[in-house]
């Protein structure tokens, strides 16, 4: 079996994908539900300026990422994964969130061999740097950008991420399927497989 280096997004990837509505509901008095986000960024589902949701996320962002909940699957997937493979977390998030990631990755006791916090969505030269097999997102436009830079890209299926899916993206609707899709990767060589 080939180990390999598997690079993991965090929002919405291993967090669920929808805990911060009733926060954003709360502060701008609105009560939009996980149907309405059908667009990647919040501002444009609430229908306000990208600095009043800016505004929101430099008072509460850390609460934020405190405390949303952990996806299914997701720590009895990763504890079996890192068995056999590298686990790195590529994230959006600035800097200056280091220590609550580290917090809600340690409260959960997820495995992994780094962090990185990027401060931007470029995700490419990371996936690069770290020689990465498979990418774990659910933002559709990176997911589109690392494929097109020739990353084999797993989807996490969300309501703000529907849109033809190139080839080397593959749509996964939870952990499970990840899994099964990661262990028949490693067990095939390169040359012969290719995730459909």
């Amino acid at each position: 079996m080939k180990q390999l280096n598997l690079c993991i997004d965090i929002d919405g990837t291993i967090t669920e994908a929808y805990d911060w509505i009733p926060m954003v509901n709360t502060y701008f008095n609105t009560t939009i539900t996980p149907e309405d986000v059908t667009v990647y960024e919040i501002h444009q589902v609430l229908g306000i300026d990208r600095s009043a949701y800016e505004l929101f996320y430099a008072l509460y962002g850390e609460t934020l990422h405190l405390e949303t909940k952990i996806r299914m699957g997701v720590k009895r997937v990763l504890d079996s994964l890192y068995k056999n493979h590298q686990i790195y977390f590529v994230t959006a998030r600035e800097e200056r969130m280091k220590t609550v990631t580290l917090m809600w990755l340690s409260y959960y006791n997820i495995p992994m061999d780094s962090l990185t916090l990027l401060g931007s969505h470029n995700k490419v030269k990371t996936a690069k740097d770290l020689n990465c097999d498979i990418f774990i997102e659910d933002r559709y436009e990176n997911a589109i950008q690392l494929s097109e830079s020739g990353f084999q890209v797993l989807l996490m299926d969300c309501n703000y991420n529907k849109g033809p899916i190139p080839e080397r993206v593959t749509r996964v609707n939870n952990w499970f399927e990840i899994e099964n899709i990661i262990k028949g990767y490693a067990e095939k060589s390169f040359n012969d497989f290719r995730i459909a």
